[in-house]
């Protein structure tokens, strides 16, 4: 089996500009930014790094952590300017406040520890952490609906994870948390 082949494809799939219109990564970026003043982010599970590619397209320094080393040599790829380093969501390899943003897209339900994730995310986060999910709704794409998040389940961890604010903007397929520090 050529191992090349299967994973240019499976990069091919994640970036395709289907996907990328599905996951309305412009307008995720402007609700993410909107009303704050921030100049960096960290993409936590960035994958092929879609979103820290359009972060760093409007302005901000971005940093990226993964589990996956190819994903993360992707990333490099398309984000010259990033620092990407492999790590995991429930152990974020940064201090304190070390960041602007926190952003994870589709992360929170793929980790068996979404309240260890949001903790993380608020520790290293100063202004706002943003999650991207999956809408409370079954759907042919994506997860099935065990999988996936009640906007009060949402609003619980965020409340156990010590932030405040919770703001959500529901996109055709998508749902963006804004979760206030």
């Amino acid at each position: 089996m050529n191992h090349d082949k299967q994973y240019s494809a499976a990069i091919e799939r994640l970036r395709s500009p289907k996907r990328l219109e599905l996951l309305e990564v412009e307008r995720v970026v402007d609700y993410t930014l909107e009303d704050i003043i921030a100049q960096t982010l960290l993409d936590v599970g960035t994958g092929s790094g879609v979103f820290a590619e359009a972060f760093a397209a409007a302005g901000l320094a971005v940093t990226g952590i993964d589990t996956n080393q190819e994903m993360l040599d992707v990333a490099r790829q398309f984000v010259s300017t990033g620092l990407f380093e492999k790590a995991p969501a429930e152990a974020i390899p940064f201090p304190d406040d070390s960041f602007d943003i926190a952003f994870m897209g589709h992360v929170l339900h793929e980790s068996t520890e979404p309240l260890a994730v949001l903790r993380e995310a608020r520790r290293v986060a100063r202004q706002r952490v943003v999650v991207l999910e999956w809408p409370w709704r079954e759907e042919t794409m994506g997860p099935p609906l065990a999988h996936r998040f009640q906007p009060e389940q949402v609003a619980r961890l965020a409340q156990d994870a010590e932030l405040i604010g919770v703001e959500s903007a529901d996109h055709a397929y998508m749902t963006v948390y804004r979760l206030q520090v």
